[in-house]
Order: C-alpha cells, then sequence, then structure tokens
C-alpha cells in the first residue's frame, strides 16, 4: 500500500483531543494493536499550515505518545505518513487518507525550558 510522508517543519501543530485508544471493532470494544503486538492510539491534532486548519486523527502506538498531551499542547509529529485508504461497505464505495505517526511528543516542556534559559 502507498505510504506518502508528510513535511510537518512549516506547520503549527497542537492536540484537539488526549489521546485514545484506537478501536479495531467498534461491535466488540477490541483495541487495535500493531504487527508488533503493540496498542495503538488516536491522537485528534490542529494541523495549521498555508493559511488553512485540518483537523487530523493520527495513529501512534502507545509508547511513542508524550504522558502530557492535554488539549491545546503544541506537538511535533515523527515519522507522519498519509496513507490513502478505500473499500466498500454495503455496496457503498468509501475512501480517504489515514495519517500514522513513529511518536506525537510535547513540545510544551521545550519551549518552557528556552524561556527559562
Amino acid at each position: 500500500m502507498r505510504q506518502i510522508p508528510v513535511e510537518t517543519s512549516g506547520a503549527t501543530v497542537m492536540v484537539a483531543k488526549a489521546p485514545q485508544p484506537k478501536v479495531r471493532d467498534r461491535r466488540t470494544g477490541e483495541i487495535a494493536i500493531d504487527a508488533d503486538g503493540v496498542k495503538l492510539m488516536t491522537v485528534d491534532v490542529m494541523f495549521a499550515a498555508n493559511n488553512e486548519v485540518e483537523i487530523l486523527s493520527i495513529t501512534v502506538p502507545e509508547p511513542g505518545i508524550s504522558s502530557d498531551l492535554a488539549m491545546g499542547t503544541p506537538v511535533a509529529l515523527t515519522g507522519l505518513i498519509a496513507r490513502p485508504w478505500e473499500n466498500e461497505f454495503n455496496g457503498q464505495k468509501r475512501h480517504g487518507i489515514a495519517f500514522r505517526a513513529v511518536a506525537v511528543t510535547s513540545l510544551a516542556a521545550t519551549g518552557s525550558a528556552s524561556e527559562a534559559a
């Protein structure tokens, strides 16, 4: 499946919704895991670039998430990729773009440390 790297250096990224476990099956409540058996999380972020703002839901392995990601926290996205998808359910075709990152790291501590210096 095609993966497209996403450049984030010119973007402002902030947490829009705190990390939540990624649900694999809504009917059973099963939590998604990756091929290595690591629990996956979803983090919604506000991604602002080129005078446009979008809310993106990003899938991240649980170990790649900073512990201090509250709403409004500025973050860095490590290894962000976009992956186009398409499926058919009950005769209806659906498509979209899924986003995945290696890590979502708070920049709040970095900012306050540089202000204190």
